[in-house]
C-alpha cells in the first residue's frame, strides 16, 4: 500500500542563496526604507544568505549623495537591526547602496537609473532587477508606467525583472482593480509580488504547518468539532509619528481587516493545497474570499459589524486624547479606529462556524492572535453544577510572543473529581532561540528575490477581499449610515457594542 505523502513532511535541502540582482527602492527617503527595509537585507547578509554582489539603489526625490544616504541607513539600522550592528559588516554592506534622485513622473529619471542599472551589472549586479514601490499609493501607476516606457519592466535572456507592491493595494475594489490593470500591462503575474508583511510572520507561516503536517488536528478542524473563531489585533498606540494623516483617509477596516485580518482568516479556513506551489496555496486563499457571506443591506451590517473611535483615556498610567483630538484627524472625523465583525463563511467546512474578527487602536497592549474554540463535551461529567468553561481553546500567537498554546482540562490533585484548566505552551524562542526567527521583511525579501510568491497576495485575491469589504464601507459611507460610530475610552478593550455581538450568541472575546 503506498503512503501519502506529505509535503510538509519531506525532508528538503535547505534553499540555496537567491540569485544576485540590484533591488531598486522607490520612495527610498520613507520611514519604511530606514525601519524595514534596509535591516531586513542587512540581517540577511548577518545570516550569510544575501548574494555579496547584490546592490540596492534608493530612488526619491530628496537631495542626497550616496554617502548621507549611507549614513542616515546606518544611525537607524543600528536602533533596529535584530542582529546588532556590526561596523565592519555594515562597511561592507553599504557599499553596495546607492541613491538615485529623481521625481516619480519624470522619464528622464528613469532614463538615468536604466544607465546606473547598466552600470551596477558590470560589477557584478547580474541583471535581475527587484523593484520595490514603497511610495504613497497614488505614485504606483506612475512609477509602473514610467518603468515601462524605460523598457525596464523587461529583463535580458535568462534574466528576472519583478516588482514587489506595498500595502494599500487600492482603496476599494474599483481601485484595485484600475492598479491590476496597470501591473498586468507591465509585470506578468508570477513576477508580481504583492506585500503583506503579516504573512512573513513565522507564527502566520506556521497555521498550514499546524493544520497539515499534524495529524491530530485536521480531522477535527471543521464545524462539527469546532464552535468559533477569533482574529484579534490589538494596538496601544494612537496616531503617533503624524500618521493621523493617511490614517484618517483609511481607517482601520480597510487598513488592516482587509489584508492583515482576512489573510490570517484564509489560511485557517483554507482547504489542503495540492502542493505549496505559490499557485496551490493561493488557488486555496482564493476559495475563501470567494465563499464569504455577503451582507445582504445596511442592516444585516449593521447586525454584525461594529465601528469605533476612542475618546480620552489612559494608557499604561499617561493620558491620551481622543481620536478627533489626534494630530492631523479631522475633528469631526467618522473614520472607525476600532473594527468588529462577524463573518460566515459559506462552505461545508465551516458552515455554522462564525469567525470573529476584531482591530482597534489604542487598547490596553499590543497583540495579535488567532484562538479557535472548540466544542464543549456533549455531556458533563466533572464540575457539575459550575460554570467552569470545559471548552478546549487553541491559541496562535502572532505577535509579540509567537508561539502556539492549547487549552485543556486535567484534574486537580486531591481525592475530588474536579478539573481546572491548564495550557500546553510553545514558544517560539524557548524552542528556537530568538536569533532562529527572522523579521517578516527577512522572508518575503528573500522570498521574492527567490521568485517564491506563495507569501504574497495575488490579484484576485486582493480583488475578492475589496468586494467583500466595499460592501461594509458603502453601508457606514451610504445614506443610512449604519451602523453609528461607537465610542470607547482609550485604554480600555472597546465598545460594549463589541462584546455583544459575541454576547447575543451565547460567547464572549478571548481576554487578550
Amino acid at each position: 500500500m503506498l503512503e501519502a505523502t506529505n509535503p510538509f513532511r519531506e525532508d528538503q535541502a535547505a534553499r540555496p542563496r537567491p540569485a544576485t540582482c540590484t533591488v531598486v527602492i522607490f520612495g527610498a527617503s520613507g520611514d519604511l526604507t530606514g525601519r524595514k527595509l534596509i535591516p531586513a537585507l542587512y540581517n540577511i547578509a548577518a545570516d550569510g544568505e544575501l548574494p555579496p554582489t547584490l546592490k540596492v539603489v534608493g530612488f526619491a526625490r530628496r537631495e542626497k549623495s550616496n554617502e548621507s544616504f549611507r549614513e542616515e541607513l546606518e544611525e537607524m539600522n543600528k536602533k533596529v537591526s535584530r542582529q546588532g550592528h556590526d561596523d565592519r559588516l555594515w562597511a561592507s554592506f553599504s557599499q553596495s547602496i546607492f541613491y538615485h534622485r529623481s521625481e516619480f513622473e519624470d522619464a528622464e529619471g528613469y532614463e538615468r537609473l536604466a544607465k546606473l542599472l547598466d552600470d551596477l551589472d558590470q560589477q557584478g549586479a547580474g541583471g535581475n532587477r527587484l523593484f520595490y514601490l514603497s511610495t504613497s499609493p497614488d505614485y504606483f501607476p506612475i512609477v509602473l508606467e514610467r518603468l515601462k516606457a524605460a523598457g525596464l519592466h523587461r529583463a535580458a535572456e535568462g534574466k528576472w525583472a519583478r516588482v514587489v507592491i506595498e500595502k494599500p493595494f487600492g482603496t476599494d475594489l474599483e481601485t484595485a482593480q484600475s492598479l491590476n490593470r496597470v501591473v498586468r500591462d507591465t509585470f506578468e503575474e508570477k513576477d508580481t509580488y504583492r506585500i503583506d508583511h503579516y504573512l512573513g510572520k513565522e507564527t502566520a507561516q506556521n497555521i498550514m504547518v499546524l493544520r497539515f503536517a499534524n495529524a491530530i488536528f485536521e480531522p477535527i478542524w471543521n464545524s462539527r468539532y469546532i464552535d468559533h473563531v477569533q482574529i484579534s489585533c490589538a494596538e496601544n498606540l494612537g496616531m503617533e509619528g503624524g500618521r493621523g494623516g493617511y490614517y484618517d483617509k483609511a481607517g482601520c477596516l480597510r487598513d488592516m481587516v482587509q489584508n492583515h485580518l482576512l489573510q490570517l482568516l484564509s489560511l485557517v479556513a483554507m482547504e489542503p493545497p495540492t502542493d505549496l506551489s505559490a499557485d496551490g496555496v493561493r488557488d486555496e486563499k482564493v476559495k475563501v474570499f470567494r465563499s464569504l457571506r455577503h451582507f445582504k443591506d445596511a442592516q444585516d451590517v449593521a447586525d454584525n459589524v461594529v465601528r469605533a473611535q476612542y475618546t480620552e483615556g489612559t494608557i499604561n498610567g499617561k493620558p491620551a486624547v481622543g481620536y478627533r483630538q489626534e494630530d492631523r484627524i479631522n475633528p469631526e472625523s467618522m473614520t472607525e479606529a476600532y473594527v468588529a465583525v462577524k463573518i460566515n463563511i459559506d462552505t461545508w467546512r465551516w458552515e455554522g462556524v462564525p469567525f470573529y474578527l476584531r482591530m482597534g487602536k489604542q487598547l490596553p497592549k499590543k497583540t495579535t492572535e488567532i484562538s479557535i474554540h472548540f466544542k464543549r463535551p456533549p455531556h458533563v461529567l466533572f464540575n457539575k453544577g459550575t460554570e467552569d468553561d470545559s471548552a478546549n481553546v487553541l491559541v496562535i500567537r502572532i505577535q509579540p510572543d509567537e508561539g502556539i498554546s492549547l487549552r485543556i482540562q486535567s484534574k486537580i490533585p486531591g481525592p475530588a473529581a474536579r478539573t481546572e484548566r491548564v495550557k500546553m505552551d510553545f514558544h517560539y524562542s524557548t524552542s528556537f532561540g530568538k536569533k532562529a526567527s527572522p523579521e517578516a521583511y527577512e522572508r518575503l525579501l528573500l522570498d521574492a528575490m527567490s521568485g517564491d510568491a506563495t507569501l504574497f497576495a495575488r490579484g484576485d485575491e486582493v480583488e475578492n477581499a475589496w468586494r467583500y469589504i466595499d460592501i461594509i464601507e458603502n453601508a457606514w459611507h451610504g445614506e443610512s449610515g449604519q451602523p453609528p460610530m461607537r465610542h470607547y475610552p482609550a485604554g480600555s478593550w472597546g465598545p460594549p457594542e463589541a462584546d455583544e455581538l459575541l454576547r447575543r450568541d451565547g460567547r464572549e472575546w478571548r481576554r487578550l
